[in-house]
């Protein structure tokens, strides 16, 4: 299984998925992929524009980009495709779509045999076996929660650890807090933005300048840097 789970596309002041863009082509490799693109995580903007915006930037990468929302049969899209891609945007929408189109099983069985995967944010969100730790609105409502399960932990993307003076709500460490309270079995990683989790032969590596805070009921939480040993997240 080959992953790379992105936190966000966007770094301040860079040019769209330009921090990851390196760690994207090496990961493709040198060959051209032509890649199928899942744009339904896209709520205020087409699949037409967000199809366009990907593409671009894929073609810098010297990779070609087709959305599946162009297919009518989009398992079968699934089936032909070289690497498949997920973008970021509100992951309830995203889910509700995969699921509706009955996409959970058969992207499942193709990346587990090995074609790559890559998704930012919300694309992030749906390799873990659930979209509970989704920093988003429930704007529609997918008929469950489940999600790819590539790997057996669960990724909170965007994780910061800012508390705004003034700021009365929860933190986001409360949050995550509260999610593994009540699923005391699974791991969470707060996935700083600039950062990226790589899964490839069960190695599980993180690439970016900051560290990735990993959150288990029971245990204090703990900050793991790039270089770090990771594979335990997998077990």
């Amino acid at each position: 299984m080959r992953l790379l789970l992105i936190s966000n596309s966007t770094n301040p002041g860079e040019s769209y998925l330009g921090y990851p863009g390196n760690r994207i082509k090496e990961f493709l490799g040198k060959d051209s992929v032509k890649a199928l693109f899942i744009p339904f995580a896209a709520v205020t903007f087409s699949y037409d524009e967000y199809e366009e915006k990907v593409s671009g930037r894929f073609r810098e990468l010297g990779h070609d980009i087709v959305s599946i929302h162009h297919f009518n049969d989009k398992q079968a899209a699934v089936s032909d495709s070289e690497a498949i891609i997920v973008g970021g945007g509100n992951t309830w929408k995203l889910l509700k779509m995969i699921r509706d189109y009955h996409l959970i099983d058969i992207v499942r069985q193709k990346i587990s045999n090995g074609t790559p995967y890559i998704g930012w944010s919300a694309g992030s969100n749906v390799a873990c076996p659930t979209i509970k730790t989704t920093n988003d609105m429930p704007v529609v409502e997918p008929d469950s929660f489940e999600s790819f399960c590539f790997i057996p932990f669960q990724i909170n993307p965007h994780y910061t650890d800012l508390n705004p003076a003034g700021f009365a709500g929860e933190t986001r460490e409360q949050r995550i807090m509260e999610f593994i309270e009540e699923n005391p079995d699974v791991f969470v990683a707060g996935l700083r933005e600039g950062t990226m989790l790589s899964c490839e032969n069960r190695n599980l590596t993180l690439t970016g300048n900051k560290t990735v805070r990993i959150f288990k009921k029971g245990s204090i939480p703990r900050e793991m840097s790039p270089g770090d040993d990771l594979s335990f997240l997998l077990k």
